[in-house]
């Protein structure tokens, strides 16, 4: 069982390695066609200079968000959620149950944080198992027995474990640099249009025809590009939410205290306010209630609590 772990663990660096590259190329390629399309259609036809700058800025976007994310991201994340640190003198017990998911993980005791909310929720975070936090709210440690609190720290361990902290923060990162994206984009040929250059089209324009080709093909890209983006980046977290579930049980052996807790968590009917879109997939159960205003607005970061509880309850 540890060799086939193993094994994951290194397929899912190497899967991230490759889904990060090819998402930093789609980055890249979105920002050559906006740059044309601002070229060819504000600038009077240089859509060659505008394609060559429109890569410089989403390559620098990138870099600068991936390296803020990667040094910065955890602690961001932690103070948005309005998190503190804990000491073994504060929880004794809780510090004992992360400490026994630690050892059987094979990883670093990661630092442990409280968050004052009675719901019931928590979320592993960092860069790596070396620089790694597990946060909890209030509701999570006074609602859940010892056996439901071990399952969802053995969840949380096993994100930390197969490097998932790691990979949320990156998709987080890309999908929020294609937004930004789209979003000057959209808004450059909203309110640039009145202004755009006068200018006669160069000879290497491609005509009227091209211009309007090319800026709707961007325009199109532009909008459709967030929601593929945010697709890909919700398929594969549903799949490494099954993967942690499995992981767990595999460093408890008890596969009901995890699904009891699941169960406890999806059922309560408070809301998580510190909880919002940016942070919302790094939640054990998605803390952005079905009944909310918001929840409209928002894809399912997890799969279904019903079919998780299934799957666990299966390996028993």
């Amino acid at each position: 069982m540890a060799e086939s772990f193993e094994k994951l663990i290194r397929d899912n660096k190497r899967n991230s390695l490759l889904l990060a590259i090819l998402f930093s190329c789609f980055v890249i390629m979105l920002g050559a066609a906006i740059g044309a399309a601002i070229g060819m259609y504000q600038l009077g036809g240089l859509w060659r200079e505008g394609m060559f700058w429109g890569i410089i800025f989403a390559f620098a976007l990138t870099v600068i968000m991936l390296i803020f994310s990667y040094f910065g991201g955890a602690k961001t994340v932690l103070a948005i959620s309005k998190a503190r640190p804990i000491e073994k003198s504060d929880d004794p017990q809780l510090y004992n149950v992360v400490e026994e998911m630690s050892i059987a993980a094979g990883v670093p005791m990661p630092k442990i944080y409280l968050i004052d909310d009675t719901v019931p929720n928590a979320f592993a975070t960092g860069r790596d198992p070396q620089h790694s936090a597990i946060a909890i709210t209030i509701g999570l440690r006074e609602k859940l027995t010892r056996d439901e609190l071990q399952g969802v720290i053995a969840h949380e361990m096993s994100h930390i474990r197969n490097y998932d902290i790691r990979f949320a923060m990156l998709m987080a990162v890309l999908v929020g640099v294609v937004a930004l994206l789209c979003d000057f984009f959209l808004r450059s040929m909203w309110f640039g249009g009145a202004r755009r250059s006068r200018r006669s089209s160069s000879s290497d324009s491609g005509g009227g025809a091209g211009a309007l080709i090319l800026l709707l093909l961007a325009i199109l890209l532009a909008i459709i590009a967030p929601l593929i983006a945010k697709l890909i980046e919700l398929a594969v977290s549903r799949q490494r939410e099954y993967l942690a579930d499995a992981s767990a049980v595999d460093l408890t052996r008890n596969p009901e205290g995890l699904a009891s807790a699941l169960g406890k968590i999806s059922k309560d009917k408070e809301v998580l306010e510190v909880a919002n879109r940016a942070t919302q997939h790094l939640y054990i159960v998605n803390p952005i209630k079905p009944f909310e205003e918001r929840a409209k607005k928002m894809f399912q970061t997890h799969p279904p609590v019903r079919e998780r509880i299934a799957r666990l309850r299966s390996m028993g």
